[in-house]
Parts: structure tokens; C-alpha cells; sequence
């Protein structure tokens, strides 16, 4: 671990106040090996975990050196899932709330007249899926001629996931006086030539870990008839009592199987799949990092890159099909340097993929019984207890920031000729009121969002009512929730 803190890195105030609010204190290993020669403008490849900190890693010193003043994107991050962008998109819009950084999530089934809106705004970053990305590369809707920084998050992914080569297209439509980052849990070589090809001298940077896995996580297997999975999970969850648990299916119909049968029991669960529409996949996971529930069961569309804080448990009720997704599934918990537990069920056809498990992750997965009847009993009363409680909302780290922010909106935007200019003129010169407190500003055709900071939104509010913005009274009242 770093001995350095945030506030010692070449970063502005506006940076580290973010970072504060967001409780960020101590770098993670990733961060104090990245922050630095990111911030030099260097070609990085890096092999780091999932759940070791990499968004933050180059989300900083991204949100450090860009331009404040440009209007066209200056960093475009490929990621291979929707849920992934728009996580990246959320922290990298929090570490530079101050700064006043615009990103904007660009992924497949989210209308794309919505995205080709906001991309004709100041867009200081892009995060996006490969397919997205490049349909608006393709449609000249997204403009790359000021783009200086690239992120490859999840490299690994995406080649499974089959985007290697959408990836190569992009890259090949972008400034070659670029700045070029990739992120990988893995190397294949797939991943290596793309670093090889497209990358200048890249600084190399490898976070060990003990093998594949965290050493935080205490792997175990037990062996089940198909038939008697359910029962056995449901002894686990009884002799576990996991406060919060993801249980990992191979099939959309396991997962509703699964969900189904804990529902009918008063658990609280909920699932995630990729047979889900888009709205509700968000939801689901945004729930679930609230501790509005306990149990998500999921196919691995959740396995990669989300991050949950304090997951005490993975199931794998299937064992995955592939041995890359062991680590991707169980490396959900035992982030951040917590302890986490992670659990395989093994049905008899399953001896090969155990083996092939074992042989890439470095050592032997511990073979335990299932639970006794007598255990399970002698947990029951508590595990009935915590039923009964319910769930605990989980204090989210992007809480404290948001709650000093009120989003304002203004019936009034472009084709009332209004610029940002005009807004920020105007609610700087309010009694009490500066610069600093006015966060992004986002202008429409007809209407504007401005976000104020510092918890004057609702002096702003009241002062607003009764002040012109270019000559003109606009109906201002609260926005969304940022």
C-alpha cells in the first residue's frame, strides 16, 4: 500500500475535494502505480484484478488533465458491458464534479437520438460499449478529432465477448497522437497484440496477486446431485447467513428457476439477466447496491466490473463454462481488501471444468461436506432472525457528494439563444453565491439543467425565481436527482 495520500499527487483542488467527498483517503496499490505515469501521458498496460481500484485509476488523472474549456470529446473509454459504462461514467461525472467534467455513457439498446443529444454537447469524456461506440463513429455523430486519451477497460472481456475486433476499428478511426491505456485482469494473446500494435512504449505495470485470485477470499467446493442443488443452497444460506450474496447461474432459465423458488420462500432476492430489458437490469443493480435486498441471482452479465461494495459471498450454483469466469465471478467479493467467501456447487459432470479451474488459478480449490442437518439447525434461529430484520441500506461513498448537490432546471435553453456563459454570469453574481458553486450546466433546445453545488441549490432556487438570465425570467424548480 502507498504511504502517499491523494492530496500529494500533482492533482488541483478541485480533484481532491471531489475525492474527500467521495472518502477516497489512501490510494489503492493499482492507483499509486497508475496516477503517476498516467499523469506524465504515458502508454499504460495494465494487469490488475477486478475490485482493485482501476476506475479510479485512470479516472483521476483523466479528470485532472483535461480541458476544461474544450467542447469535443478529449477521452473515449471502451468498456464491454452497459452496466460497466454507465458505473465508469457515474464515478469518473463524481471525481470531476468540481472540475465541472461532462462525461456521457454511449451503450446499445438506450436510443441513440438521446446519446446524439447529449454528444452535441460539451462532452469532455466518452464511456461506451464497442457496438455503440462505433455506430456513432460510423454516423459521424461523435467527434474524434480532439480525442487524446484512450482506455481499454476490461481488455480481457472484451475479447470474450468477441469486441476484439469492433476495438481495432475504433482505435484505427481515432488521433494516432493519442495517449493510450489498457486494463486487463488477464493477458491472453489476443490482448498483447493489441497492446503491441497500437501502444507506444507502454509503461507495464502488474498488481501481484496471490495467483489469480485475491488471497482475501476463501474458496471452497461441494460436490451436489443436480437434483439437490436448492436444497443444499438453501443449508448454505441458512449456515452462511450472508449479508449480502450473489448467486451465479449459467442459464437465464436457472436464474429464474433459482429466483423463483427463494421468492416463494420470503427471501429477499432479486435477479439479472441478460433476457432482461435494460431499464430493469439497472435497477436491479442499483438496488442491490443500496442493500435493498440480499440475494441477486445472475448469469454472468453481473460477474464483470461491477462494483458492490461489501459482497460477503459468491454461489456459484453452476460452475461457469469458462475458467476465466471463476475469477470474474468470485472476484465480486473480497474487493478492497475485505475477506469474502466464495462458494462452488459440483455436480458429477462437472470433474473436467473443476480441474481446468485448478490448473489456472494456481492451487486446489478446499472440498467441503455440505452443511449438517445439525448445523443447519443450529443457525437456523439466527438466519430466521436476520429474515426478519431485513435488509440494511449500505451508506453509499457517492452519498455524501450528491446530498451537497441540487440540480436546477430552467425552461429556457438553446433556441432562446441561452448560453452556459449566460447562466454562470448570472448565479455567480447572487448574494452568497460563486463560481465554484455552479457544477455542470447542460443546454437543450428548450430547457437547461445547471447543477449547483455546496448545498446552495435551494438559496439558488428561491433567488432565481425573481432573476432574469440574459434579460429573460425563466420558470426555474428542482431537476432529477444527479
Amino acid at each position: 500500500m502507498s504511504e502517499l495520500r491523494f492530496k500529494d499527487y500533482k492533482l488541483s483542488d478541485e480533484i481532491v475535494r471531489a475525492l474527500e467527498s467521495l472518502s477516497y483517503e489512501t490510494p489503492t496499490e493499482v492507483q499509486s502505480e497508475v496516477i503517476p505515469v498516467a499523469l506524465e501521458r504515458k502508454d499504460l498496460v495494465v494487469k490488475s484484478q477486478t475490485g482493485s481500484g482501476k476506475t479510479a485509476a485512470y479516472g483521476i488523472p483523466l479528470c485532472e488533465l483535461v480541458d476544461w474549456n474544450e467542447n469535443k470529446p478529449q477521452v473515449l473509454i471502451l468498456t464491454p458491458t452497459r452496466e460497466l459504462a454507465l458505473q465508469v461514467n457515474e464515478d469518473i461525472m463524481n471525481i470531476g464534479r468540481f472540475k465541472r467534467i461532462k462525461a456521457t455513457a454511449v451503450y446499445g439498446k438506450h436510443p441513440f437520438h438521446i446519446q446524439r443529444a447529449e454528444l452535441k454537447q460539451r462532452t469532455h469524456m466518452v464511456v461506451g460499449t464497442p457496438g455503440r461506440v462505433f455506430d456513432h463513429i460510423e454516423r459521424g455523430t461523435m467527434a474524434l478529432e480532439r480525442v487524446k486519451y484512450l482506455v481499454i477497460d476490461e481488455a480481457d472481456e472484451m475479447l470474450n465477448m468477441g469486441f476484439i475486433e469492433q476495438v481495432q476499428s475504433i482505435i484505427q478511426k481515432l488521433p494516432s497522437d493519442r495517449v493510450t491505456m489498457l486494463f486487463s485482469a488477464t493477458f491472453p494473446e489476443d490482448v498483447a497484440k493489441l497492446s503491441r500494435q497500437y501502444m507506444k512504449d507502454p509503461v507495464s505495470i502488474e498488481i501481484k496477486a496471490a495467483g489469480l485470485t485475491t488471497a482475501t477470499i476463501e474458496h471452497s467446493l461441494i460436490e451436489v446431485k443436480e437434483a439437490d442443488k436448492f436444497a443444499l443452497l438453501q443449508d448454505v444460506l441458512v449456515v452462511e447467513n450472508p449479508d449480502s450474496c450473489i448467486i451465479f447461474c449459467r442459464t437465464q432459465e436457472n436464474v429464474d428457476h433459482v429466483f423463483r423458488r427463494m421468492a416463494e420462500l420470503d427471501y429477499p432476492c432479486d435477479r439479472i439477466h441478460g433476457g432482461m430489458e435494460q431499464d430493469e437490469r439497472f435497477e436491479v443493480m442499483n438496488a442491490f447496491r443500496r442493500g435493498q435486498f440480499r440475494y441477486l441471482i445472475a448469469t454472468d452479465v453481473a460477474a464483470r466490473g461491477i462494483d458492490i461494495t461489501n459482497i460477503t459471498h459468491v454461489i456459484n450454483f453452476d460452475i461457469p463454462l469458462e475458467k476465466e469466469g471463476y475469477v470474474h465471478r468470485t472476484g465480486r467479493t473480497g474487493r478492497a481488501g475485505k475477506s469474502g467467501k466464495a462458494i462452488t456447487f459440483v455436480a458429477p459432470k462437472d470433474g473436467r471444468r473443476v480441474l481446468d479451474i485448478e490448473d489456472y488459478i494456481g492451487f486446489s480449490i478446499t472440498r467441503a461436506k455440505a452443511p449438517s442437518e445439525e448445523a443447519v439447525s443450529l443457525r437456523r434461529d439466527d438466519f430466521e432472525q436476520k429474515l426478519n430484520i431485513g435488509p440494511v441500506l449500505k451508506k453509499d461513498k457517492r452519498e455524501q457528494l450528491n446530498k451537497q448537490i441540487l440540480k436546477l432546471n430552467f425552461n429556457g435553453g438553446k433556441k432562446k439563444k441561452l448560453r452556459a456563459v449566460d447562466f454562470v454570469g448570472t448565479i455567480a453574481k447572487l448574494d452568497g453565491v460563486s463560481a465554484d458553486d455552479i457544477g455542470i450546466i447542460t443546454i437543450l433546445d428548450h430547457v437547461t439543467d445547471v447543477e449547483i453545488l455546496n448545498g446552495k441549490g435551494s438559496l439558488v432556487l428561491e433567488l432565481m425565481k425573481n432573476t432574469t438570465v440574459k434579460g429573460k425570467l425563466l420558470k426555474v424548480r428542482r431537476g432529477n436527482k444527479t
